[in-house]
């Protein structure tokens, strides 16, 4: 299972490693699941991190490396996102887990995303950490 991380999904993961975003990361570790995110979702969660909990960054940093970054999304393929309600920061975090082919997008983002949660938008669904963990958890291991 492939899924893309929003900005506060890395910024949780950093912040409270005992939490379920950090979670991911420990399964994405275990090989039970693949973990993308794009340039605009990194750039967030570092500035916020910074801004907020500046002892936090070398966790970042750290969770970097179970990470892959994905490209930015095109500034059409966000147009669709912000139609689909999203605003204008939000647009290219939908629009760059579809073009990462993400089988879901991870946010606690309730305020902008919540209309979307457990929707399938172009092949992504878009659900909260705690529902992505229960998914990871629930999928059979590879042996």
């Amino acid at each position: 299972m492939r899924l893309f991380l929003d900005a506060n999904v890395l910024f949780s993961a950093a912040h409270n490693p005992g939490g379920r975003a950090a979670t991911l990361f420990a399964l994405a570790r275990a090989g039970r699941c693949g973990l993308v995110t794009s340039p605009h979702a990194l750039t967030e969660a570092r500035r916020n991190l910074q801004l907020e909990y500046p002892d936090r960054m070398t966790t970042l940093a750290s969770l970097e490396a179970t990470i892959t970054v994905g490209l930015e999304a095109t500034p059409e393929s966000a147009v669709w996102a912000h139609e689909a309600g999203l605003p204008p920061n939000d647009a290219p975090i939908l629009a760059a887990a579809v073009q990462a082919r993400a089988d879901v997008l991870v946010t606690g983002d309730r305020t902008h995303f919540g209309h979307l949660f457990e929707r399938r938008v172009r092949g992504v669904e878009v659900v909260t950490p705690a529902e992505a963990l229960r998914r990871v958890l629930a999928r059979p291991r590879r042996s």
